[in-house]
């Protein structure tokens, strides 16, 4: 067996993936957020923050050699001995730690002194006046100016304000996400309680209107957790490349509890083939129950028939219906 100085095996071991790759596979980095990365090979792989999580496995590591040892199957001494032969502690190495934090920030629109546009708008969907309310006073909603539109903020774990998603109060389809949004954190409610369960669904509007019809059963929403995924997409033929959501995908790194996903996804094309994906690809880990609305396009649609609200767009959802039957 060779002999390796114990000085040399704790600075191979000091090296972390993402200085690695950069320097020895660049070509395998895809960079997927602020500071957070992925790989061609591996595309369930989460490298950020010095750690790396292999999602789809449910292995992980700090460093470059866990890496090589977990992932490519190297030895100890393999693995130590790949990271001396290439950087030979003699040349220039570009440390991770040391790159440029990418400069796009989230911003945000101005804020209204008061919120009376949104609460009407709101209340015309459906949603419930105390959770609308509750949302305002913690910031996860506000109206803003010139233009009144209710905007929906996301945090990271640390309760800064990382993603934004705005929609008209009027008649017109006016919507979009700010400028610098990160769709990791995307529009949520979590629970106050420690909750294996999380909830899916396509828009924020969906979202407060499932809380809401939870209220209306007795239910306490607030021991949910309940994601907006900002929307998604018609998965491609090839399973190759369908990607879970981002939202979803980094929540589940982060949450480690979760046992069950229900899917609240839309009544249409779109919604029917992404709780399909959905459902085959994150099965192998989780209970998996697909929970679309039993009648209408989607949750606030469900929910405004249920109120007796006039839903817009009535041939959309005869369409839809006619599809069911």
């Amino acid at each position: 067996m060779p002999y390796i100085q114990p000085e040399i095996v704790k600075k191979a071991e000091e090296m972390d993936l993402l200085t690695y790759l950069q320097n020895y596979e660049p070509n395998e980095l895809v960079k997927i957020g602020n500071g957070t990365y992925t790989t061609k090979t591996h595309d369930s792989m989460r490298i950020s923050n010095g750690l790396w999580n292999w999602f789809s496995k449910g292995i992980g590591g700090k460093n470059a050699v866990s890496y090589l040892m977990k992932v490519k199957n190297y030895t100890f001494l393999q693995a130590i001995e790949s990271i001396i032969n290439k950087t030979c502690f003699s040349q220039n190495v570009i440390n991770s730690k040391e790159e440029q934090k990418d400069n796009t920030t989230l911003v945000l629109p101005q804020k209204s002194e008061n919120a009376e546009r949104i609460k009407r708008y709101l209340r015309s969907r459906g949603i419930d006046l105390e959770i609308i309310q509750e949302c305002i006073d913690n910031n996860y909603i506000y109206e803003s100016l010139p233009n009144h539109n209710v905007v929906f903020i996301g945090f990271d774990k640390n309760k800064s304000p990382k993603y934004a998603f705005f929609r008209g109060t009027n008649d017109t389809r006016f919507l979009g996400e700010s400028k610098g949004s990160d769709k990791r954190y995307t529009f949520r409610m979590e629970a106050k309680e420690k909750c294996n369960r999380v909830h899916l669904f396509e828009s924020a509007i969906d979202l407060l209107s499932y809380a809401t019809l939870m209220k209306m059963k007795k239910l306490d929403w607030h021991k949910e957790n309940m994601i907006s995924l900002g929307g998604v997409n018609l998965p491609s033929k090839t399973k190759e490349k369908m990607n879970i959501p981002i939202s979803i995908r980094e929540f589940l790194i982060n949450n480690s509890n979760i046992k069950e996903i229900y899917l609240h996804l839309d009544n249409d094309e779109v919604g029917r083939k992404a709780s399909e994906f959905l459902k085959e690809i994150l099965s192998t880990k989780y209970k998996v129950l697909d929970r679309p609305p039993p009648m209408e396009k989607d949750c606030n649609d469900y929910l405004r028939h249920i109120l007796g609200i006039k839903i817009t767009n009535k041939n959309f959802i005869k369409k839809v219906n006619e599809l069911q039957k």
